[in-house]
């Protein structure tokens, strides 16, 4: 168990307002990415890796260490911001997204970028490797956790289903999916593209434990995330949260799945984040 102050709810309401800061500042900045996901799952990227994971900035690859995996990778705004702001690398990093020859490409690359515990691609096929990771600690008697992120669009892959169904079989006390469910997806809603509900009782038929919540009310998804670590079997958490979230003209509009911000509606963006700190 490695030593770290972790941030109260206040606080880490507080540090989401700079991620999400950081995430438009970088997206900006690259000229493209994927805004609207990185921000609709900022407040539960911040919990965990502010105050539920446990992580050694100095020592990336320290055995013990908590194992986060994003399966919805385009979403990497979020995942290097956190990284940053824990530690992991530079905050001046953050400027070189999707540049030639960055740590920080447009998916994650974990021979790349320290923190980083699965190179992302393809959907579907991170709670897979989360699952995998599940087995080999449990195979192993090791007691850390392994956390992994998907979109709601992501859980139309039937590879989802494949992964979710074994880690039900193998009795996974160490892993919990989060999906975080924005709604929409790079060309519509979720529901007209492909219906995924009833989404919780989907991931409770394959033998999961389902914990729904509020992705945007801090002091919720804190104490559900700390709650799921003690339950007794694998733990799907459903967080209602809204694509763009902070940035009003980015809020649940489609566009914003795969767009860079003008300067002048990074300008906005800002202030408005800013804004909300009072």
């Amino acid at each position: 168990m490695v030593d770290f102050i972790k941030l109260d709810v206040p606080e880490l309401k507080e540090m989401a307002r700079i991620i999400r800061q950081d995430i438009v500042k970088m997206v900006h900045a690259a000229g493209s990415g994927h805004p609207g996901g990185s921000l609709s799952a900022t407040d539960i990227m911040t919990a965990l890796y502010f105050n539920v994971l446990n992580l050694d900035p100095e020592n990336p690859k320290w055995k013990g260490r908590d194992r986060f995996v994003l399966s919805k990778g385009h979403c990497c705004p979020v995942l290097y911001a956190v990284l940053a702001r824990r530690g992991f690398i530079d905050v001046e990093d953050l400027g070189t997204l999707r540049k030639f020859g960055s740590k920080l490409q447009g998916h994650p690359d974990m021979h790349k970028c320290p923190g980083v515990e699965m190179s992302a691609g393809s959907l579907g096929n991170g709670i897979g490797c989360a699952v995998g990771m599940a087995i080999a600690a449990k195979v192993r008697d090791e007691d850390h956790k392994i956390f992994v992120l998907l979109g709601d669009g992501e859980c139309q892959e039937g590879s989802v289903w494949e992964a979710a169904m074994c880690g039900a079989h193998h009795e996974l006390r160490n892993l919990v999916a989060i999906v975080d469910v924005n709604r929409l997806q790079i060309l519509d809603t979720t529901d007209k593209v492909m219906k995924i509900e009833p989404l919780a009782d989907k991931w409770r038929s394959f033998g999961w434990k389902v914990l729904e919540i509020d992705g945007h009310d801090m002091a919720e998804v804190l104490d559900t995330l700390n709650y799921a670590k003690s339950i007794d079997g694998p733990v799907a958490i459903l967080a209602a949260t809204v694509k763009g979230k902070g940035v009003s003209f980015m809020e649940d509009v489609i566009k914003w799945h795969g767009a860079a911000p003008s300067d002048k509606e990074l300008g906005l963006a800002l202030n408005e984040i800013e804004g909300a700190a009072r």
